[in-house]
């Protein structure tokens, strides 16, 4: 009995090491960001692959998010007659929590991904071992500049997925329930203010470091072959998720929480 749960043991127990592992890649992260150690050709070339190249699935699940999300809450504000609250509600749910946790989620999945794998390959073909032999750094040259072009390009993807959101759903608003654009933008407008903005925008810088930090850590630590790369390639990304999540709650209890 002992012999069948000690795997899990073991799961469990890697799961952690490579967790405190990512938290120790941020420090050397910041370490060498400090330091001005980095690759600035390589910033580019990635921040190209976390942006323009993540662009098409961002904008498509934003739209259609919006119009669902608009949906569900205009059927039931228009039957009590608060018409001019239809914008409001969606802008202050999809705007503050839903269009930033869903760019997080295709971005962790799409680029996050892609980061371990790569790295990993790396890793298991012993390409990271040259850059040693080489005496180049792969933090400089592998992860800092993932993690520098995911901090830009996350608070921009997360503004456009805010703008195509609230145009899908002032468009739904508009088909489905007769509620004019100009009512659901003046709504939207009413219950946002520019520090809501000023949060999305902190919330991709943050999502942003935690992808790119989480997938690079998950590749340098990967041993073995093919499965191996395979298997932290997808699990990064579900610990991305898990992370992003816990620190949006973490967001939410110190930026809009307040006392009663």
């Amino acid at each position: 009995m002992s012999e069948k749960l000690q795997p899990k043991k073991n799961l469990e127990q890697l799961w952690i090491i490579r967790c405190l592992s990512a938290l120790l890649l941020f420090g050397q992260i910041l370490l060498h960001l400090i330091q001005g150690k980095t690759y600035y050709r390589k910033i580019l070339e990635h921040t190209v692959t976390a942006g323009p190249a993540s662009l098409s699935p961002v904008l498509l699940v934003s739209g259609f998010a919006g119009m669902i999300f608009t949906i569900q809450t205009a059927r039931e504000l228009v039957r009590f007659g608060a018409v001019d609250s239809v914008g409001g509600a969606f802008a202050l749910a999809f705007c503050r929590e839903l269009a930033p946790i869903l760019t997080a989620s295709i971005i962790a999945g799409q680029v996050g991904s892609a980061f371990a794998a790569e790295i990993a390959t790396m890793r298991v073909t012993e390409q990271i071992d040259a850059l040693y032999m080489l005496r180049t750094d792969p933090i400089d040259y592998l992860v800092l500049p993932r993690v520098i072009a995911c901090c830009l390009m996350m608070p921009v993807m997360m503004i456009f997925a805010v703008v195509v959101g609230i145009s899908g759903g002032a468009f739904a608003a508009a088909q489905f329930y007769q509620v004019a654009p100009e009512i659901f933008l003046e709504s939207v407008r009413n219950f946002l203010s520019p520090s809501d903005i000023f949060i999305i925008l902190l919330k991709g810088f943050i999502f942003g470091t935690i992808v790119a930090v989480n997938g690079c850590s998950w590749g340098l630590t990967t041993q073995g072959g093919a499965k191996e790369v395979g298997e932290s390639a997808t699990t990064s990304v579900v610990t991305t998720w898990v992370a992003i999540f816990i620190m949006d709650f973490i967001l939410a209890l110190l930026l809009f929480e307040k006392p009663i």
